[in-house]
């Protein structure tokens, strides 16, 4: 039987988790949010990744605060308007699909709040323009001719651990099942890990044990507030010589599955326009594959796997124990359905879809019955 198709468990505080199969729909931001409020874009494209096949979705990166958003458009869960709104979207979603269990990636943009949509230019929002100022670790910008984050005090990484955790509790009152802290592609948590973001002098920067000091007090503080499936996405590197390596990301790996972690989601780069990346298919699979073999932790690799014999052959070669996608679900949104062909497995679908396979697909569907007069 094919290992993409064989189901998962995850051991969390408040009980086990299974997912059907290995294929995660990896966070994808929609840049579409009321001021953080869900709406009705999200309520749709949720319903498509529910229907996916896959056996978890992720919802995209959610912002902790307003000032934590990537752009005005992100989505947010940090009070009860944006609960309301979350919460009315995804229970409409999930009726209107098959059972499959829902991550949320909460975040903090830090330095790379406050940015114009990618169909904008993507460029830092002056205040007066409709921005925001922004915070970070130290008062570095993410780019040369950009305005300095304020650097944050102690007191302010206080209020920031405290606003991960209320919605880290929020997202436990919706019925989420996974959590997943957020601390790769440059963001804030990404930022403190970062040496080059991270050039604080106090208790929070220098060493590697001062530099992921705060995001394990993050994962720590969620840990002890949320009882179901928790993990950390991890830019593996930063592409960038002095920067955050694999090898600190494999420590911080084994303190995480100290703390409880049930997970960690390897990406890499984010931090720095300096990076080097050469991008191919699963440039980043061997990086997942390091921290997995260092920590012994559950490791979801990602980037640019996009076939569904990669996506196995990841598996079989013991790399990662599950396969997530972002853009090839927002290009074919029944890649799970496709996997299953091409595979041999199985996946659940809504009866109203049950009469749309061709011959050659015909026993994918678990359970499905037509008759017809």
């Amino acid at each position: 039987m094919s290992l993409l198709f064989t189901p998962f468990t995850f051991n969390a505080p408040s009980g086990p988790l299974t997912l059907p199969n290995r294929i995660v729909v990896a966070p994808m931001c929609q840049y579409s949010a009321d001021h953080g409020k869900a709406t009705d874009w999200h309520l749709t494209h949720w319903t498509n990744m529910l229907n996916s096949g896959a056996g978890l979705f992720t919802i995209e990166a959610t912002a902790v605060s307003a000032v934590g958003r990537i752009s005005p458009g992100c989505l947010g869960l940090w009070d009860d308007a944006t609960q309301a709104a979350l919460a009315d979207k995804l229970h409409r979603a999930r009726r209107q699909a098959p059972a499959m269990p829902v991550c949320i990636q909460i975040s903090h943009a830090g330095r790379k709040a406050s940015s114009a949509a990618p169909w904008d230019g993507g460029m830092l929002i002056a205040p007066e323009n409709g921005g925001w100022q922004t915070v970070a670790p130290s008062a570095l910008p993410h780019l040369p001719q950009e305005a300095a984050p304020t650097e944050l005090s102690l007191a302010d990484i206080a209020q920031i651990k405290a606003d991960f955790v209320n919605t880290a509790r929020r997202s436990h009152e919706l019925g989420i099942e996974a959590v997943e802290l957020h601390a790769a592609h440059g963001y804030l948590l990404h930022q403190f890990l970062s040496p080059i973001s991270n050039q604080r002098t106090d208790q929070y920067g220098g060493s590697f044990e001062n530099r992921i000091r705060f995001p394990m007090e993050v994962f720590k503080a969620v840990r002890e507030a949320f009882g179901g499936t928790l993990g950390m996405r991890i830019s593996g590197t930063d592409w960038v010589d002095g920067g955050w390596r694999i090898e600190e990301t494999a420590q911080l790996s084994v303190l995480l599955k100290q703390a409880g972690a049930q997970f960690v989601h390897i990406s890499s780069g984010g931090v720095s326009p300096l990076q080097k990346i050469t991008l191919g298919p699963e440039y980043q699979v061997h990086l997942a594959k390091a921290v997995k073999e260092a920590s012994a932790l559950t490791t979801i690799a990602v980037g640019l796997i996009t076939e569904p014999a990669q996506a196995e052959a990841v598996l079989q070669r013991g790399d990662a124990d599950l396969v997530a996608l972002a853009r090839s679900f927002l290009y074919k949104p029944r890649w799970g359905w496709e996997a299953a062909v091409a595979l041999g497995g199985t996946v659940d679908a809504q009866h109203q879809y049950w009469r749309s396979l061709p011959r050659e697909a015909k026993n994918i569907f678990n359970d499905a019955k037509i008759g017809m007069r």
